[in-house]
């Protein structure tokens, strides 16, 4: 009797101690999984190769002058930015937000570097870098250069009242700076944002 309730226990001990093993495994890949998306950086993409001086020469005045602040970023939130439109009114204009922390943020940056570039000389690009530090932030664009400059909005104005769910966020703008259409989440390539811009912005 003895025998028989220990040969029957033998594999219920092999059960449980594969279930263990299974289970400190599944621990170690999703700690592994969240520790790499720590790091925005990580196997995402480089920066686009774009000449933006050459794309964007034939900009008309307003556009040009905004281009010439390329890479800058700009103190004052949500204010700033609504003066920033104000200038550019008589232009369409995409509003990108962003933040240096952000990962898909990182992803979509060079669909904007070439978008910009092809089409920056009709349609105005602002971004708004939300809830960052200056300092990363520059460094961020160090890597990431655009051709346009960020409103610095560290309270997070403009997420807040473009009612955004996350970040990167997309805003765009017609002619008369009035708010047509708010892109939740990343753009996955430049010939869906392209039509969005065509779409919204027109």
């Amino acid at each position: 009797m003895n025998h028989n309730g220990k040969s029957m226990r033998r594999p219920l001990i092999w059960i449980s101690l594969a279930a263990v093993l299974i289970a400190a495994a599944a621990v170690v890949a999703v700690t592994s999984t969240d520790e790499g998306s720590g790091d925005p950086g990580a196997g995402n993409p480089g920066s686009a190769d774009v000449d933006f001086d050459r794309a964007l020469a034939g900009a008309p005045p307003a556009l040009a002058r905004l281009y010439d602040r390329g890479d800058a970023l700009i103190p004052g939130g949500a204010d700033e930015l609504h003066a920033q439109l104000e200038a550019l009114r008589g232009h369409p204009a995409v509003v990108n937000v962003w933040a240096s922390w952000c990962g898909p943020c990182r992803f979509e940056f060079p669909d904007l570097q070439r978008v910009a570039a092809r089409i920056g000389d009709e349609v105005a690009f602002i971004g708004v870098d939300s809830e960052d530090s200056d300092d990363a932030a520059r460094t961020f664009l160090d890597e990431l250069p655009l051709p346009y400059p960020s409103v610095s909005d560290p309270d997070g104005e403009v997420f807040d009242e473009l009612e955004l769910r996350g970040l990167p966020g997309t805003a765009f703008y017609d002619a008369d700076g009035e708010l047509r259409h708010v892109k939740q989440g990343p753009y996955t390539s430049a010939e869906d944002l392209t039509a969005d811009v065509e779409r919204y912005a027109g």
